[in-house]
């Protein structure tokens, strides 16, 4: 598998286009000799004045780069254990990311087995904090330019890309009910309780509150 570093001009500023844009990418992490990486299949929109978002009330020592030129690292802890990596979006200074959520695994599937030990391996990427596990993803990282970092990066899209749904995001309480969670619909990897390997549980669930893109 040839991986290729995404160009700066392949990838939007703004937060819903890069959401979109970024399903099948590739996240791709190098540490201590082993590379491990995934294909994203779900992620999340935060923009820009969501009241949802760690940017909404302002610039912290938390969420500083968030704040940051497009498509750098947002790395945070939650529930003081997990890690989840976030794709900043916008203009410098506007403060919008775009959540990975979950990936399909490519490649370095043993390194992230000893990572996230007893995982399945549809489990090993399938959740924002499942993910940053399995790629050894941490505050470390929190702030470098995913296109000009050799510790993770983003790859060029792998094989063809699914048909892509949003639904509401997973999780959170205020802006509950807006669209802004984009996913490959189908594709086994994804997490969540609305989607099935066959998608149909999906389009069950999701029907009056999911829109095709």
């Amino acid at each position: 598998m040839e991986l290729r570093r995404l160009r700066r001009d392949e990838l939007p500023v703004g937060c819903i286009a890069l959401a979109r844009s970024l399903i099948g990418c590739v996240v791709v992490r190098a540490l201590d000799g082993d590379v491990a990486c995934g294909r994203i299949v779900e992620v999340e929109a935060y923009p820009h004045g969501d009241p949802a978002s760690h940017a909404y009330r302002g610039r912290t020592a938390r969420n500083a780069s968030m704040f940051a030129p497009p498509h750098r690292a947002y790395v945070y802890l939650i529930y003081g254990t997990a890690h989840c990596l976030n794709v900043t979006s916008d203009p410098e200074g506007r403060g919008a990311a775009v959540l990975v959520r979950a990936l399909e695994p490519l490649g370095g599937i043993e390194a992230m087995r000893r990572r996230r030990t007893g995982a399945a391996p549809r489990d090993l990427c399938r959740g924002p904090g499942r993910l940053c596990a399995a790629l050894a993803i941490d505050r470390t990282l929190d702030g470098i330019d995913l296109l000009d970092d050799d510790r993770l990066w983003l790859a060029a899209p792998q094989g063809p890309r699914g048909r892509i749904v949003r639904s509401p995001r997973i999780g959170i309480t205020r802006a509950a009910d807006r669209l802004l969670r984009f996913y490959e619909e189908g594709n086994p990897f994804v997490s969540g309780p609305r989607v099935a390997a066959d998608g149909t549980a999906g389009r069950r669930l999701d029907r009056r509150r999911k829109a095709v893109l």
